[in-house]
């Protein structure tokens, strides 16, 4: 057992050794350490360098604009065309408008729908976006979801209104 102990007793005065001397700053060390770490001397400018020149000077200023309008059209076009609200109302709005909690009006029942739509839909779709709370229940604003832009949930409640008629 005494010889066990004297074993972990220098192998902690080694480690601690070791430690002194790798943390002593001797000169110049700590300089050249921070000019790694800041950039100088790593190289990483030079490497990268080469890299943005080519993708830069590869490219004329009107292929950049031509670039930027087609690439700009498209995305309206992607954006308009992929709002699907049955996928909208089966991923969050069919909690409560599947079994009509908190008063929500049952997507396929004409009668609860009408009700709401004889409003008008631009009422409905104000309360969809920015909530109600009414005498029959309360719609929390976007159906408690406000990562969905307006556009989202105008395509889930015409979804929900066009499946109860």
């Amino acid at each position: 057992m005494k010889s066990f102990l004297t074993i972990v007793s220098l192998f902690f005065v080694l480690v601690i050794v070791v430690f002194v001397e790798w943390h002593l700053d001797t000169p110049g060390r700590a300089d050249q350490q921070r000019s790694i770490l800041l950039g100088g001397g790593s190289g990483t400018e030079h490497r990268v360098e080469a890299v943005g020149r080519i993708k830069v000077e590869s490219v004329v200023e009107n292929d950049i604009e031509e670039a930027v309008e087609s690439s700009a059209e498209q995305s309206v076009s992607v954006e308009v065309s992929s709002i699907d609200g049955e996928s909208i109302y089966n991923a969050g709005c069919v909690a409560c408008h599947g079994a009509g909690i908190a008063g929500a009006p049952r997507v396929g029942d004409i009668d609860e729908w009408l009700e709401r739509v004889s409003a008008g839909m631009d009422v409905v779709m104000d309360h969809a976006i920015n909530g109600y709370q009414g005498s029959k229940g309360m719609m929390p604003a976007k159906g408690g979801n406000p990562s969905l832009s307006d556009d989202e949930v105008k395509a889930a409640v015409e979804y929900m209104v066009a499946a109860s008629q």
